[in-house]
């Protein structure tokens, strides 16, 4: 009998893997198959923005907490927990496991952008959007929290909870916020984003 070959795996080579870009067929499917564990796991419906309640939640004084905010929010700390994960993983890919190539475009999406007065850099967030010496920065940011927040809180939920969990429950309502999702992203790219970025310039 021959033995079998050991692969050998270096840390260096482990480190080229996890910066690398990893093709869609592998994140697509993990990202998908997160809903139906978490209702398998324990009824436990996917989304993101209901945690910016639950975080309200817990840390404001019950004498000062409006009634939206009285509930047991205990119950939900296992979302608590998978967004933080979220943010350690976040930070973790973006500083620690960060791929030093420049941003892949198509020469047709650089040229758009670059249009835009955006220079295409390493990262997936411009610099022209995150230096907060600029006053214009800060009205970006403001204009578009405020935006996210009451379009979160009107629609009931995020793009996680109605594209991800809604969808794959078929609900109606799910179908309409996830085209409005994405009526609103066009609309912003094509318009809004242009505006913006004269201001900050």
């Amino acid at each position: 009998m021959t033995a079998l070959p050991l692969i050998k795996v270096t840390m260096t080579d482990l480190l080229d893997l996890l910066r690398s870009p990893w093709p869609w067929w592998v994140g697509g499917p993990l990202i998908g198959l997160t809903v139906p564990l978490l209702l398998w796991i324990g009824n436990k419906g996917f989304g993101i923005s209901a945690n910016l309640r639950h975080a309200c939640a817990a840390l404001l004084p019950d004498a000062a907490k409006p009634g939206f905010f009285r509930y047991n929010w205990r119950a939900e700390a296992w979302n608590l927990t998978f967004a933080a994960g979220l943010i350690l993983g976040g930070l973790l890919a973006g500083l620690v496991f960060a791929n030093p190539e420049p941003t892949r475009l198509t020469a047709a999406g650089a040229a758009s952008v670059q249009a835009l007065g955006v220079q295409v850099r390493p990262g997936l967030v411009p610099a022209e959007l995150t230096d907060l010496s600029n006053p214009g920065v800060w009205l970006l940011l403001g204009v578009s929290g405020l935006l996210v927040g009451f379009g979160t809180r009107y629609g009931g939920g995020c793009t996680s909870g109605h594209a991800i969990t809604g969808l794959s429950t078929l609900q109606r309502p799910s179908l309409l916020a996830t085209a409005s999702f994405f009526a609103g992203g066009i609309l912003s790219a094509n318009l809004l984003l242009p505006l913006f970025l004269t201001v900050i310039r």
